[in-house]
């Protein structure tokens, strides 16, 4: 794991308050597939009392259609979904106050283009598991559309997020109930 002390990092902007009334908060659970996304997204939008929006689901069918070949998106596959995502995670987190998404958001373009979309600085949370634990898990996952085959593609396509970025390493082995507290405290969100 590319985290510090007990397996936590986070870069850019010091620890966030509370947004003040009025402020939207967007968090995006990021990473490769089959580390834990959307467990992680569902426990913090149920811990924040904030809706849970499931990137998958914002694929269009011939990007599913795609990787359930094996064969990987472009990033002109990617834009139109980012930007459909990144508009609902805005939109939401407006209306609601608080919002989390679950979006592997590989690549620092991707996370920007998410941003920009939103109209909001999303907090980007990247969960970090090693090479065999995610094959794993994605071998025994039922009715994903993600296969096996296509992780060495996420992995070399992954950027981790930069210093200067709003982000929060962590390491997915830890249970999820831990994975929330620490995304809490780094937020300033008790």
């Amino acid at each position: 794991m590319n985290g510090q002390g007990d397996g936590e990092r986070s870069g850019g902007a010091p620890a966030g308050a509370v947004p003040a009334d009025g402020d939207a908060l967007a968090i995006v659970v990021m990473g490769v597939s089959g580390t834990g996304k959307t467990t992680l997204a569902t426990a913090l939008s149920q811990a924040l009392g904030c809706p849970m929006l499931e990137g998958d689901t914002y694929h269009s069918a011939a990007n599913v259609a795609k990787m359930r070949a094996g064969e990987p998106l472009t990033d002109a596959d990617r834009w139109p979904w980012l930007d459909h995502l990144g508009a609902a995670l805005g939109d939401t987190a407006r209306t609601r106050g608080r919002a989390v998404a679950a979006c592997s958001a590989l690549r620092r373009v991707y996370r920007e283009r998410l941003a920009q979309a939103s109209g909001l600085r999303p907090a980007f949370v990247l969960l970090e598991l090693d090479h065999d634990a995610i094959a794993r898990r994605m071998s025994t996952r039922a009715g994903h559309y993600m296969p096996v085959t296509l992780l060495d593609s996420q992995l070399a396509t992954l950027e981790r997020p930069g210093a200067d970025e709003r982000a929060l390493t962590l390491d997915s082995t830890r249970p999820p109930e831990a994975l929330v507290a620490a995304v809490r405290a780094w937020l300033g969100l008790g």
